[in-house]
């Protein structure tokens, strides 16, 4: 009877006593898991809701987005696609930024757009656009989700206020690309940098842009960006520093823009 009593309590002792040294327990581990993996499903679907694109969806057709989406950490540098790429996915920016360029047959670089964090780009290879010859590039570590072309077309023809809104950001993107390329036909480099400055200028400083950034914008050399900048800076127009430009004057910066 005693010894049945043991045999009887052996296993359960065993069992914690195992649990113990291995320092695993089941249940307790499964649900942590649950609770992670539950966070990181809240956190996305978060990220997603912030994105313009997705305003008004219910939480039932967010998470309809989250399963069709693919979320991943890319660092600085990191190109997305370039223009011989034939990529057929809609490419989320849920954190970090990244920069839209052409490259000139001399390869100098001309930035299209930069787009903040909760923007969306390779739209128009989803609707078999192609990339118009441009790359895309992060210009800092970024967290970027994938939607993949059949999953997008399937989002535009269910959902078309989202479709709508695809197509004012790219409206949007060309009458901004139309206005670059009028500055580059019709205006000076003067005014065109004048113009970008007043433009980037939060409480007329113009903060994280370096001259190579700039001469990007601008589509020019390094160089004359740089000489351009000593000229306002010369007239009274700015004040320069380490990758910060302050507008000492902006009327007569404004009128510097109109020439």
């Amino acid at each position: 009877m005693g010894t049945n009593d043991g045999d009887t309590d052996m296993p359960g002792t065993f069992s914690k006593l195992t649990r113990r040294l291995m320092g695993a327990r089941p249940a307790e581990a499964e649900v942590e898991s649950e609770e992670v993996e539950s966070t990181a499903l809240r956190n996305k679907i978060g990220y997603l809701s912030m994105m313009d694109l997705f305003r008004d969806l219910s939480p039932g057709e967010m998470l309809e987005i989250d399963r069709a989406t693919r979320m991943q950490t890319c660092t600085a540098g990191r190109v997305f696609y370039s223009p011989d790429d034939n990529g057929e996915v809609l490419f989320l920016l849920k954190k970090g930024a990244v920069q839209i360029y052409r490259m000139s047959p001399e390869g100098r670089k001309l930035i299209i757009a930069h787009l903040p964090q909760y923007s969306f780009f390779g739209e128009m290879s989803c609707i078999g656009q192609g990339m118009y010859d441009t790359f895309a590039e992060a210009t800092e570590e970024s967290l970027i989700c994938t939607m993949s072309r059949g999953d997008v077309e399937r989002l535009l023809l269910s959902k078309p206020k989202i479709a709508l809104r695809i197509l004012e950001a790219v409206g949007k993107r060309m009458v901004e690309a139309e206005r670059q390329l009028e500055e580059i036909a019709f205006k000076g480099l003067i005014p065109r940098l004048a113009s970008l400055l007043l433009r980037e200028a939060e409480a007329d400083e113009i903060t994280g842009q370096s001259h190579q950034n700039i001469a990007e914008r601008l589509g020019v050399y390094r160089e004359t960006v740089t000489s351009a900048l000593n000229e306002l800076k010369t007239a009274g127009l700015i004040e320069i520093g380490r990758k910060r430009i302050k507008i000492a004057n902006r009327a007569r910066l404004e009128r510097a823009a109109n020439e």
